[in-house]
């Protein structure tokens, strides 16, 4: 937890800026995996993390914003809870800790919401993204549960998504921390993925290691020689030599920040024939990437620029044909590419995304596109000093795919599919690194991990 002023001055910004009405936050309960006490690991709401600081489950908050009067809602520990679950704070002195002075029961909080909604007050909350939520707004505000994130203020998306796209030096500084885990956690992945090796010895390793460092991972590890399938969370295949690995994990930071790394390994130390110009040619689109990253360029123009760097690579290897820059602005070049070039980063991976992605990455100076890949970019907007985004190109062979273009003759004056029928089978590679946009141009955070080709293949043949 930050210290108090931290917390006080976001919720005083955000405060200032809806002007009037009454803020509702409902904090995350614990979720049962197969009954009631047999618990998924807790998982704070990030918003509420971020206004309140309170990671513990079975709170919510308001911010009444006329009477500019904030409120704390939940209860203590009885001594029964105590005797399964040790001694807890209370709910004032936690709330005390976020510069909260005024707290209530749980049950208050339909009090307080129903004389707001007598009153005729404007009621604004967040879209919700679990289920437990949405029936708990049913209950207090009477808006059916499947219809509750139609009523979402707005407003308050588009204020909460301006104050959290910017990050402080003490968030960048959390985010750092969590890339010191990730790190160890790739580094490890590199010296260990061995021919004769499972998956599942690996991303379990991996998981081990963030776990002992007291963090927990940021999303569930992607790890798989089957690199083409872009969320690929299977980890029961054998790795031989001459495959190729797609490491695609990162750490929270003990505040949960998240980090978001992805490397790609060759089993049995060397990327072999086009293994090795595919891999050169995804780590130059990247450095062309986050060369061009700075304040009020539109990620969009980034995302195309790598897309123009593979398309020319793609060409020298044969797959490509025609002119590249029609090619490109056609879409051609995402049968081997078929996602953005990165999203925003923050309290979540994919910061925001539970509150509305295109509030997050799209805004009324640029729409998203219909056009396949490109409709895949989850930030599209201009870049401000203070967003920290992922930059992380690949390269990817996907049968089913190529199969369907090249039935449909789509793009046949740009793919030469004669040539792509030999790498059907390659996979995937592709490279991402967590990039800060600073005032005058980019840094990329955290302690260097390996990613040029020689220190790739030292750590995974030594």
């Amino acid at each position: 937890m930050f210290d108090q002023a931290t917390y006080i001055d976001r919720r005083t910004r955000l405060r200032d800026d809806i002007g009037s009405g009454l803020i509702l936050f409902v904090g995350n309960t614990e979720a049962p995996m197969n009954y009631l006490d047999n618990q998924y690991p807790f998982r704070q709401d990030s918003s509420f993390l971020y206004f309140w600081g309170l990671d513990t489950p079975d709170l919510a908050a308001t911010i009444d914003v006329d009477e500019r009067r904030e409120t704390v809602y939940g209860d203590d520990f009885t001594v029964d809870e105590i005797v399964w679950r040790g001694p807890q704070q209370t709910v004032a002195g936690r709330a005390a800790a976020a510069g909260v002075a005024t707290t209530a029961p749980r049950s208050a909080l339909q009090a307080t919401l129903a004389e707001a909604l007598r009153r005729g007050r404007r009621v604004h909350f967040l879209p919700q993204y679990r289920a437990e939520n949405a029936i708990l707004l049913e209950n207090l505000l009477g808006i059916r549960a499947g219809s509750v994130n139609r009523h979402a203020s707005v407003a308050l998306i588009k204020v909460v998504v301006a104050q959290r796209s910017i990050k402080s030096a003490a968030e960048v500084g959390q985010i750092e921390t969590a890339l010191e885990t990730t790190r160890e956690m790739h580094v490890l992945a590199m010296t260990r993925a061995r021919p004769g090796v499972y998956e599942r010895e690996i991303a379990g390793a991996m998981e081990g290691l963030a776990f002992s460092r007291d963090v927990r991972l940021a999303f569930p590890i992607i790890f798989s020689i089957h690199g083409e399938t872009l969320h690929n969370h299977h980890h029961g295949n054998r790795m031989e030599a001459g495959q190729m690995a797609v490491n695609d994990s990162g750490a929270e930071s003990p505040f949960h920040y998240a980090s978001d790394i992805t490397r790609t390994i060759p089993i049995g130390g060397r990327f072999a024939g086009a293994q090795r110009d595919l891999y050169l040619a995804v780590r130059r689109a990247q450095v062309r990437a986050m060369d061009a990253i700075k304040p009020g360029v539109r990620h969009k123009d980034v995302h195309l620029l790598a897309c123009r760097s593979l398309a020319e690579d793609l060409k020298a290897l044969g797959c490509m044909r025609g002119d590249l820059d029609t090619a490109v602005e056609a879409g051609a070049h995402a049968l081997f590419f078929q996602c953005g070039l990165g999203h925003m980063m923050g309290f979540d991976v994919h910061d925001m995304e539970g509150i509305g992605e295109q509030y997050v990455g799209y805004d009324e100076t640029v729409e998203r596109s219909e056009q396949f890949g490109l409709r895949s970019l989850r930030l599209g907007r201009a870049l401000q000093p203070g967003f920290v985004v992922t930059t992380e190109p690949g390269v990817y062979f996907i049968p089913e795919l190529i199969d369907m273009w090249k039935a449909q003759h789509k793009f046949d004056e740009f793919i030469n599919y004669e040539a792509v029928e030999e790498f059907r089978r390659f996979g995937g590679i592709r490279i991402e690194d967590n990039v800060l946009v600073t005032g005058t141009g980019h840094r990329v955070l955290g302690p260097p991990i390996p990613v040029e080709i020689d220190e790739v293949e030292q750590l995974a043949s030594g």
